[in-house]
């Protein structure tokens, strides 16, 4: 498997706090990867950095062997990495259809002044977008919501529409902060499927997520940070079993008991 996203000696700093510290990562193409930690971790802070939202204090990142460690969100965003947050940041009063075509901005050529001229640009691009929406829809099992208001489905149904949205830049990448995030059981589970469907039809997901089933049954390879610092890497059993990780979410006096799943 060929590296897809590297993290080398990334650090990011907020004055004195060390909100992440010299963290080592390698995602496979093809990975299902978790990051897991406790409250505090500096798992968004190092997401945040992946995808340019801070750049790193030191340290480099790569996407696909290409430096992106300087680049801005959205150019981060045109070499293939698409992802969500914590919060569903879908548009409410705009139909599931018209929230996926906002994830196709950085697929498309024409500009303002083709816009408000309808030139022919314009109309190939929304031609093509038309198209495009409905190959998502199909692909993630929405085509039923197509023409409904985003704010008028549930919650798990939204969460599946704003990875459609992240789907419509064809990323090499798919990073989710706490998708499972406000989900009951049932939620979680089709989530789950969800995952490794997208998974199955070949992309690359990494997953920040709180709810240790869902890490335990969805990803192949973990990373486990605390307090900034990277503790543990390596398959769900090797996590489980590492007595670091055990600590980190137990206590000291809990070791032994502790399971994570």
């Amino acid at each position: 498997m060929s590296v897809l996203l590297e993290a080398r000696g990334v650090c990011k700093y907020f004055g004195g706090l060390k909100a992440v510290d010299n963290v080592n990562m390698q995602i496979n193409q093809g990975d299902i990867f978790g990051i897991i930690g406790p409250n505090g971790a500096g798992k968004t802070t190092f997401f945040n950095t992946c995808t340019g939202i801070y750049p790193p204090t030191k340290g480099e990142i790569y996407l696909d062997g290409e430096k992106i460690s300087h680049l801005q969100p959205e150019q981060i965003a045109r070499h293939g990495m698409a992802r969500t947050f914590q919060n569903i940041q879908l548009f409410k009063y705009m139909t599931v259809a018209e929230n996926i075509k906002i994830g196709f901005h950085t697929r498309t050529q024409s500009g303002i002044f083709d816009a408000i001229l309808h030139s022919s640009k314009y109309k190939k691009d929304e031609q093509f977008i038309r198209e495009q929406i409905d190959e998502v829809l199909e692909e993630v099992k929405l085509t039923q919501y197509r023409d409904i208001m985003a704010g008028n489905l549930p919650y798990g149904i939204q969460r599946k529409v704003e990875i459609a949205r992240a789907i419509a830049l064809k990323p090499k990448i798919l990073l989710l902060d706490e998708p499972a995030a406000g989900m009951n059981p049932n939620e979680t589970e089709a989530l789950r499927i969800f995952i490794k469907d997208l998974n199955a039809h070949g992309y690359t997901i990494a997953v920040i997520e709180h709810d240790m089933k869902f890490i335990m049954n969805s990803c192949n390879r973990i990373l486990v940070l605390n307090f900034g610092h990277k503790i543990c890497e390596g398959s769900p059993a090797e996590v489980n079993s590492n007595k670091d990780v055990q600590e980190a979410y137990f206590g000291k006096g809990t070791i032994t008991r502790g399971k994570l799943d």
